[in-house]
């Protein structure tokens, strides 16, 4: 039984606008109209006595139109709040999913762009390479375009589908799972374009579904001397780099994704609008930056569709390597070059023989045992292969059947050593063999640990646990380069604070009020989630 005067404050506070049906209720003001009030705590003030039956009325007739209105959908009754699961949302039915895709059919009725075939819903809703709880996707879209994209979320929206995005597929974290109730696949392989290129001014706009190799692959066949330079895991593209913040191995010089790389963003909203954060100018100072609302944002805001990129000059670089006795010799070798004048830039004046002559002088100070110094393009590209195909070399150094759990952390690069030595006897202990990469000059650590079969799943799964958990304990990140997705939700409240996280929230629930934009990745889904495991 409800008692009137609290029904109606939950109503009041509750009650969000559904699209699905906007003819009556639409939210708690058109509500209050309806029923004659000003407001809400009209009805549950302390009524006067020759109007406590008109009060009483009014308060029943509240209370009938409210639960009309909940049965219709048209607004929610339930106690709302910035840590509510995905599935206390309510999405479309079997039978509303199938409408959906039919009208899909008849938006695209070209051949291969629309798809329900079970392999395909499968393979575009999980990674071989992600461990995490992943389901199929109801339907796959191809699209090509901004207008496309449009398209597609107007009928997501009309039957309350979730939307996810999918481009390189390179995604560690269950970034582009499938959603139990039935989800749409936005396939953006194929928005792949370089747009338009600006060399005077140095920026390059390109559709989402570009990759930054085949970017930088153009500008050097067109002989301009410029490069993007983020440069995370090999097949990443543009849209997926926008979503999850992105950074590579390059980040000690030119910074992340949330750097001034990305000068503008269009966007296809929920609601089926598009916006463009802002013009192409190199800096503006015009209201808060908006761009920087969808980097790392991972899908859950919106879709990206276009990008503006600023360009670097591209400056002769080499490659060298270096071995040291230990984790802290080395992390000392690199913080004496960073923190000289000339940083990450250093370079002697004369060549760059000399420059590798410096480093080298400075890693012998610091312990280094061999430095091996690339004398050749070859042999410098040779060199950086082996690097960025770890997890390949990895799986095949365990042998027939190999499988690998890839994640990363971040912590101060004075911590780097201690959470190296830390999780390499935790890995040992555990009878876990392991690769470990990482990125000296700026904290980020990769453990990639071989397992065989799912019997080994639950122990490696306890090692990532409490490898976050030692990274967040030395005022580190929970990942530095590979994002939240599903994986890594659950210790954003220890690592920002409940106060952030509901922020986050607030900004999701105010541009995404049904939830349909990649719902289950990013946001954590309870107060105390990341304890267990400690």
């Amino acid at each position: 039984m409800f008692r009137s005067g609290n029904f109606i404050k939950r109503l009041a506070v509750n009650s969000i606008p559904v699209s699905r049906n906007s003819r009556s209720l639409g939210n708690a003001g058109q509500l209050r109209r309806t029923l004659g009030f000003r407001s809400f705590s009209e009805a549950t003030s302390k009524p006067r006595t020759s109007n406590l039956a008109g009060y009483f009325v009014g308060a029943a007739l509240v209370v009938a139109a409210g639960l009309l209105a909940d049965n219709q959908g048209l607004i929610s009754l339930r106690p709302t709040s910035a840590f509510s699961t995905s599935k206390s949302k309510q999405y479309a039915s079997h039978e509303e999913v199938q409408m959906a895709i039919s009208e899909l059919r008849e938006s695209f009725p070209e051949k291969g762009y629309v798809s329900t075939e079970p392999d395909a819903l499968k393979t575009f809703g999980s990674s071989t390479n992600s461990y995490h709880p992943a389901s199929p996707h109801s339907v796959v879209v191809q699209v090509r375009s901004t207008e496309d994209v449009v398209k597609v979320v107007n009928i997501a929206r009309k039957y309350r589908i979730p939307i996810v995005a999918y481009s390189g597929a390179t995604s560690l974290e269950g970034h582009y799972s499938g959603v139990e109730t039935g989800s749409i696949c936005l396939d953006m392989s194929a928005m792949d374009q370089i747009l338009e290129i600006h060399e005077n001014d140095g920026d390059l706009v390109c559709q989402s579904g570009a990759r930054w190799e085949d970017i930088n692959r153009v500008l050097k066949d067109k002989g301009i001397p410029l490069f993007f330079p983020l440069d995370p895991g090999p097949g990443a593209t543009i849209g997926g780099m926008i979503g999850t913040g992105c950074s590579g191995t390059n980040a000690v010089r030119y910074g992340t994704a949330r750097a001034e790389w990305f000068l503008n963003v269009t966007v296809v909203l929920a609601n089926g609008k598009v916006i463009k954060t802002r013009r192409r100018a190199r800096k503006s100072a015009v209201g808060f930056d908006s761009t920087k609302l969808f980097i790392g944002a991972e899908g859950t805001l919106g879709i990206v569709t276009e990008a503006t990129l600023r360009l670097a000059p591209l400056v002769p670089t080499k490659v060298a390597m270096a071995q040291f006795p230990d984790v802290e010799h080395a992390v000392n070798a690199v913080q004496e070059i960073l923190n000289a004048p000339d940083g990450a830039h250093i370079r002697t004046d004369s060549s760059i023989k000399q420059t590798a002559a410096t480093v080298k002088g400075i890693f012998k100070k610091h312990g280094s045992e061999r430095f091996e110094f690339a004398a050749t393009q070859e042999q410098a590209d040779e060199m950086w292969e082996n690097r960025k195909y770890a997890l390949m070399s990895t799986l095949s150094s365990g042998g027939d059947g190999t499988r690998v759990w890839t994640t990363d952390v971040c912590v101060p690069v004075s911590k780097l050593p201690e959470l190296a030595y830390e999780t390499k006897k935790d890995l040992v202990a555990s009878g876990l063999q392991s690769t470990i990469v990482g990125h000296v000059g700026d904290g980020n650590f990769h453990a990639l640990i071989k397992f065989h079969d799912d019997k080994e799943l639950p122990k490696v799964s306890e090692a990532v646990h409490r490898l976050v958990h030692r990274a967040l304990a030395l005022d580190g990140t929970c990942t530095g380069e590979h994002g939240v997705g599903v994986g890594k939700k659950e210790y954003l409240i220890e690592e920002l604070g409940e106060n952030t996280v509901e922020f986050m929230h607030t900004i999701k629930e105010a541009l995404d009020p049904l939830n349909i934009m990649n719902p289950g990745k990013l946001y954590p889904e309870g107060k105390h989630v990341g304890k267990d495991h400690k």
